[in-house]
């Protein structure tokens, strides 16, 4: 019996498609293997955002090809999607497939354990694909991910996504509702709507992202939904944001920021200025006084100067987010932003490291003003001896301490008095009136 072992890089997209995947080996027969060294087979799901992304992918497949001479080894996802020579630069996998046409992965497998021979299936997208719909029925997880738009149109002048996944394109919304109804009976309590440019949902469609809110929100058993990342300019509608006004709403926007400056926002190819973003983020928390704004914020673009790295920082502390994600700008071969002048690594890590230090102290502001504050907290797995550890609706991590250490929360909504902040996460009590 061959089992099957995952390994994934990259966002909650790939995580959730890597479920996805593994749902089509086990409806073709296969079996899961529990440990990377009870497997035959390997799917390695890669993530192509940033050089490293591309680095780890490869040298997993080069250790798995080491350490398990005779398994079968396939390479999936964003990296062999913009790499045309990836037969090439990654010889140890026996089957290559880039973001389309994943279901058939059982089906290459077979055709290799037939007849072992090397496989290469990396078609191209064209304007008229559709969403490729392939219901993910199998998550561990407390909180489902649903993905429910692919592709992007924005072409940032960074980014090499555009080429790794075509076009924007949605999910239907009858097929979002299915999957829903059955992430709901599975017992999942919060759903989380994914996509690579999640505010594009349903254009094509005469919808928008507020309809797919909607109707999970109506769904028995959900309790919860939550959206990914947003990219700002979609999203700045005041009918809309009051649209996202359903009970079961999560208030956590993570607003994809990526600089403060205007002059770097230009060179980005971002559809928004820096005015435009902070009067989104003033219009959301007059809708939804408790939401939580974080963000995504890129340091050492091409021709950053310090004025400019002073102006992204000092937006940063302005608009105040609960949480910031930073991170150093990687040049993808192909995109526009390689032909520009580079900054030095050296600048790049020091801006990081200030960066990072706003990003700790905005956080520690942010939960420091929970504290006194009771939220209804999702607990989830039990992964400490000493806490239940789980999420309030706006993103903010909760602990409280194990007084039974055999007993188990996850899966359930208990509400919580936070009592202190700590560090990246708050520590509360259960609240019983």
């Amino acid at each position: 019996m061959h089992k099957v072992y995952f390994i994934t890089f990259g966002c909650k997209v790939s995580q959730y498609e890597t479920d996805c995947i593994r749902d089509c080996f086990t409806n073709a027969g296969f079996t899961l293997a529990d440990s990377e060294f009870d497997a035959d087979i390997f799917v390695v799901n890669s993530c192509t955002v940033t050089s490293n992304g591309d680095s780890k992918s490869l040298y997993k497949v080069r250790k798995l090809r080491r350490n398990h001479p005779d398994s079968i080894i396939i390479l999936t996802g964003c990296l062999p999607q913009v790499s045309s020579n990836i037969a090439d630069i990654c010889p140890d996998a026996d089957i290559i497939t880039g973001t389309k046409n994943r279901e058939n992965l059982p089906a290459l497998v077979s055709q290799i354990i037939d007849s072992r021979h090397k496989i290469v299936d990396v078609p191209e997208y064209s304007p008229q694909d559709l969403f490729e719909d392939i219901p993910c029925n199998s998550t561990d997880k407390t909180r489902a991910f649903l993905k429910i738009q692919d592709g992007c149109n924005s072409f940032c002048s960074y980014c090499i996504i555009p080429y790794a996944r075509g076009r924007c394109r949605s999910k239907p919304i009858d097929s979002l509702v299915r999957e829903a109804e059955t992430l709901a009976q599975a017992g999942h309590k919060e759903l989380v709507l994914v996509g690579i440019n999640l505010a594009f949902y349903g254009k094509e469609y005469g919808l928008n992202l507020a309809d797919a809110v909607e109707k999970c929100c109506k769904i028995s058993g959900i309790e919860r939904v939550r959206l990914g990342s947003l990219e700002p300019e979609m999203i700045s509608d005041d009918d809309l944001l009051r649209l996202f006004r359903q009970p079961k709403f999560c208030p956590q926007f993570h607003l994809s920021l990526q600089s403060g400056s205007a002059d770097t926002l230009r060179r980005m190819n971002r559809k928004y200025s820096p005015d435009e973003y902070f009067a989104l983020v003033e219009k959301i928390r007059s809708i939804f006084p408790d939401s939580a704004v974080t963000t995504d914020i890129m340091v050492g673009f091409p021709l950053e100067s310090d004025t400019e790295f002073a102006e992204s920082l000092a937006f940063a502390e302005k608009v105040g987010f609960a949480k910031m994600h930073v991170f150093q700008y990687s040049v993808r071969k192909g995109t526009p932003a390689e032909k520009l002048p580079q900054i030095p690594k050296n600048i790049k890590a020091n801006r990081a490291d200030v960066m990072k230090a706003l990003a700790e102290k905005l956080q520690q502001k942010y939960l420091s003003s929970l504290v006194g504050k009771i939220l209804p907290v999702l607990f989830e797995r039990e992964t400490s001896p000493e806490f239940h550890q789980g999420h309030a609706p706006d993103g903010s991590p909760v602990k409280i301490l194990r007084t039974n250490s055999k007993k188990s929360l996850r899966n359930q909504i208990f509400y919580v008095i936070i009592i202190e902040s700590r560090g990246d996460y708050c520590l509360g009590e259960i609240f019983s009136v």
